[in-house]
């Protein structure tokens, strides 16, 4: 069952988090299966990339995180926390920084060597946080239950700039996530108020500490009021996708105008858990049910793009044949230049070199990342290998076609087989955060979360204890019948035959 899904940088790879622990990595061009890391023992609630895409970054719902190397499929790092985590995310620029989003805790940026530093809070008195990585890394904002969020240095851990997001009056409501775009310096908020609200980053640092910004667009559901579970960002920048939190629905708006473009909908009856934006495609991935579902465009043919001179019909059209259409030489055709063609001949056409593709770069990058990890390398499975081979094969036993050499290693004594190498084993480091609420259970695993099935609960409890009538009396009784069996059984006497004696006795 599919929990949590992330793709990579270039989006060739799609790691899925499962309910049993694994972690399925997809080939996404295949649609299969390149790599399974058997991560955790629970649940898995958050995974991400680093950004040359070796290491992979996870979460479980029994408190531990974990840094993984994507081609060995061995684990580099393992963390223990003391409460659930949230939310883990890798430095965009550095995977040797990791932000980890504890429950009711501060977030901690943390190190791979296992120093850490827990984020300053502007109020302690809420500790509902949630937080993320600017695009670039250089900053954490982090939102809180009292819909403030507050913007910190990653490098100095200093506040730089605040602001409060409220509804209609001075109304504040609190902030569910924080998601950043991958072009352009644009960053959404999703609060419970229902209504995502866009905001430009470098308009929030300028306002500064209690600074008040505009956002851009403030995007929402008027008709059905729809609360959302997970927003993001399309690879551009320039569209946003909202799941909804009551069905398996998405709804995608236009950054720039703020209309809503379409609305996609999916089997009726299920609930969406995540949903993320392909990076250079328009193919977006939502996990609802266990599943892994992947929403892109039918393909039309286009074959004015293999041949620039094809035009498409929609109906047949009369052809007027041309005077000079079959002749061998045409005598209506206008006298070429010979000066113009003598230069197309003489240009050079390079068709070595190859210019890096603006897509797969940010723009303070001049050259994409040759060290990246596109593809995952797979040896193939052969069933059965053929027998036959070029060269002739000899007879083992022939001791004529050996030679002196192999004759003498045959008759030498045979050295005891060399050890495998043993596996690394990873020490677990223990983070230890004050004031850290031990007996939280994970969102995730919390079936009774929400106030309505606790209702139900009690209701029903009610209900049962009514029909029983004097509740306490009765579990009494059938305590004392239970005792009474169990010492029949201990002095060997069989409850069956003395029921079915006294059967007799009444009949008679």
């Amino acid at each position: 069952m599919a929990i949590t899904c992330a793709f990579n940088k270039r989006g060739t790879l799609l790691a899925v988090g499962c309910n049993d622990g694994r972690i399925v990595l997809w080939d996404f061009l295949t649609r299969g299966i390149a790599k399974i890391i058997s991560a955790h023992v629970h649940p898995v609630c958050s995974l991400s990339w680093s950004r040359n895409g070796h290491k992979l970054l996870s979460a479980s719902t029994d408190n531990m995180v974990c840094i993984w190397d994507v081609i060995t499929g061995e684990c580099d790092q393992r963390y223990r926390f003391p409460s659930p985590v949230l939310k883990v995310q890798f430095n965009p620029r550095n995977e040797k920084i990791l932000l980890v989003c504890p429950m009711k805790q501060a977030p901690v940026v943390m190190e791979q060597n296992g120093s850490y530093n827990v984020l300053p809070l502007d109020d302690d008195s809420d500790m509902n946080i949630v937080a993320a990585f600017d695009r670039r890394g250089e900053h954490i904002y982090m939102g809180n239950a009292k819909g403030k969020i507050c913007v910190i240095e990653t490098k100095t851990s200093e506040l730089v700039a605040s602001f409060r997001v409220t509804t209609g009056t001075s109304n504040t409501t609190a902030i569910k996530s924080i998601e950043f775009a991958r072009r352009g310096n644009c960053f959404l908020v999703n609060s419970a108020d229902r209504i995502i609200r866009v905001y430009e980053g470098g308009e929030v640092l300028a306002c500064g500490k209690d600074g008040e910004p505009e956002p851009i667009q403030k995007l929402q559901d008027l008709v059905n009021r729809t609360p959302w579970k997970k927003c993001c960002f399309s690879g551009d920048g320039e569209y946003i996708v909202a799941g909804s939190a009551r069905q398996h629905a998405l709804y995608i708006w236009e950054k720039g105008i703020g209309n809503l473009v379409k609305i996609l909908h999916g089997t009726r009856g299920e609930l969406l858990l995540d949903v993320v934006w392909h990076p250079v495609r328009p193919i977006i991935a939502s996990v609802s049910s266990g599943v892994v579902s992947v929403w892109a465009q039918n393909q039309v043919e286009n074959w004015s793009a293999f041949a620039p001179d094809f035009k498409e019909l929609d109906e047949n059209v009369e052809y007027e044949e041309k005077e000079s259409e079959f002749d061998i030489e045409d005598e209506d055709k206008s006298i070429e230049d010979p000066i113009d063609s003598n230069t197309l001949e003489d240009e050079e056409v390079d068709v070595t070199s190859v210019d890096p593709i603006a897509a797969f770069m940010s723009s303070d990058e001049e050259n994409e990342d040759t060290t990246a990890l596109v593809y995952l390398p797979i040896s193939p499975e052969v069933d059965e290998p053929e027998e036959g081979s070029w060269a002739q094969p000899s007879d083992p036993t022939d001791e004529a076609s050996l030679t002196a050499q192999q004759q003498a290693k045959r008759l030498a004594p045979v050295d005891p087989p060399t050890p495998s190498p043993k596996k690394k084993k990873i020490k677990t480091l223990d983070v230890e955060l004050d004031g850290a609420p031990v007996d939280e259970i994970h969102p995730l695993l919390n079936s009774k979360g929400d106030s309505k099935s606790r209702k139900r609960n009690t209701q029903r409890q009610s209900a049962r204890s009514k029909k029983d009538g004097h509740g306490k009396v009765k579990s009494k009784e059938r305590s004392k019948s239970r005792e009474a069996q169990r010492q029949s059984d201990s002095k060997g006497i069989d409850a069956i035959d003395i029921i079915s004696k006294e059967d007799i006795k009444a009949d008679s």
